[in-house]
């Protein structure tokens, strides 16, 4: 009788510590994820937040500018965007609870103590802290991979929550939503060696996200601009990633001017790259930009792509290993933003002087000493994230825990090679997917150091 007692009141206690846990967990992680906003004093800027702010105002579509993602942030102007920023902190925080939970490890003070390390060693904070698509990405992968994989182990309203997560995220990025269809496509295909262990219902309903979001975004685009069509742009950046690695300036000298493009007088004055050639004073402008120029951009992209094979493949394959050591946080936050600044000044006077009186603003930002711990961990964690894929696939302990490193590997694979081709290496893309692989090894490591491995019983027999 005393034993049963004291189990009961050893057992409430313990109850009464994991509650307290989760609130000290639920308020202290949305904090932590957005300290870098909170000491700027204003939601962190990007290069290309304006472009999305406007397109409420400005009612036509914009080259690579999602209009779901623009009405996101519309919706929360009124609070100085704050609202979208607690929105990103708590779905982090919810797909980071739902992951551990999923994997055998619900316990508050592990979440915490993770949530701790990503915010001290990656880009993490500033992804959640920033007007910008690039904290869903990562998120997306994780909801996927629960719908997929964990369907199971979720309620009907998770389910919901991650089927619209999931579709909102893709609709926010073309390379988002090639990044969850080509892990789709490898769920299809891995099915059968699998044994069970990915249901039909879970990539039927994986699948459809995809339809949603692409449904979404094109439903934003016709409320906005009047057009049923897809977000422009795609085949100007593809042009300007071509550009950069000389294939454009070689298709020009090979065709000009038995063919009358209207490039053809300045082929021996294209930028070296192509944010000078999209960005800068360059002919792009005098042509008219991507209205002007976009048949022909495409007409070069889909011709060069036929007669220069072999150098398109090793251009991609170049692109896609510089883009996969690229990591570094802060790409596009730091420096002039002058489109942005425009855009909030024209359409949002009120926010002009909160905005100005940011610690971004006034040039206190350098991603230096940061860059120091973050690109190496974020280098190391997907080399080892990899590694761990790999050795569990050679010794078949196809857990929860491999799954998940092969779906991170994966999404890391497909948004290097995405993003490098389509619009060439750069910091901003390793970034905003780099800190899966370090939310992997930690999973792996608080599995190891605490011997809980809740996994073990759901391996796949060798």
């Amino acid at each position: 009788m005393g034993e049963s007692h004291t189990s009961t009141q050893i057992l409430r206690a313990r109850t009464v510590a994991d509650s307290r846990s989760a609130w000290i967990a639920a308020i202290a992680i949305p904090l932590m994820l957005l300290t870098p906003a909170l000491w700027n004093g204003y939601p962190l800027l990007q290069w290309d937040t304006g472009g999305y702010l406007a397109r409420w105002y400005e009612g036509y579509l914009v080259p690579s500018r999602s209009t779901t993602f623009g009405l996101y942030l519309h919706f929360g102007e009124d609070s100085s965007f704050w609202i979208n920023l607690g929105i990103n902190a708590l779905a982090t925080l919810w797909i980071l609870q739902l992951t551990l939970r999923v994997l055998g490890q619900p316990q508050p003070l592990r979440l915490l103590a993770m949530s701790l390390v990503l915010v001290l060693t990656t880009a993490l904070p500033w992804l959640a802290s920033t007007l910008l698509t690039d904290i869903f990405a990562g998120l997306s992968v994780l909801a996927l991979f629960i719908l997929v994989a964990h369907g199971e182990r979720t309620s009907i309203l998770e389910k919901c929550l991650l089927f619209g997560l999931t579709a909102f995220a893709a609709a926010t990025h073309s390379a988002t939503l090639a990044v969850l269809l080509g892990l789709c496509c490898i769920g299809w295909i891995a099915r059968p060696f699998l044994r069970g262990r990915i249901s039909v219902a879970g990539l039927i309903q994986g699948s459809l996200t995809l339809v949603a979001g692409a449904a979404m975004l094109l439903a934003t685009n016709f409320a906005l601009s009047g057009q049923l069509a897809w977000t422009p742009g795609g085949y100007g950046v593809a042009f300007a990633r071509m550009l950069q690695d000389g294939i454009v300036a070689r298709y020009l000298q090979d065709h000009c001017p038995q063919q009358k493009l209207k490039l053809c007088p300045y082929r021996d004055q294209l930028p070296a790259t192509a944010d000078q050639f999209l960005w800068g004073n360059s002919m792009f402008n005098t042509l008219g930009r991507f209205q002007g120029l976009n048949d022909e951009m495409s007409f070069i992209v889909l011709h060069s792509l036929a007669e220069y094979p072999a150098w398109q493949a090793k251009a991609a394959l170049t692109a896609t290993a510089q883009q996969l050591v690229q990591a570094g946080t802060g790409e596009g936050t730091n420096g002039w933003l002058g489109h942005t600044y425009g855009i909030i000044e024209r359409f949002l006077p009120a926010q002009v002087k909160p905005m100005r009186a940011a610690q971004q603003q006034r040039w206190h930002f350098d991603f230096t000493a940061i860059n120091r711990i973050h690109v190496p961990v974020a280098l190391a964690s997907m080399l080892l994230a990899a590694i761990l894929f790999g050795l569990a696939v050679l010794r078949r302990p196809f857990d929860d825990l491999t799954l998940l490193a092969g779906t991170v590997t994966f999404a890391l694979l497909g948004n290097a090679f995405i993003c490098a081709v389509i619009s060439g290496p750069h910091d901003r893309y390793g970034a905003r997917m780099a800190w899966l692989a370090t939310t992997v090894l930690l999973i792996a490591a608080i599995r190891h150091f605490t011997g809980d491995d809740a996994s073990r019983d759901r391996s796949l027999p060798a």
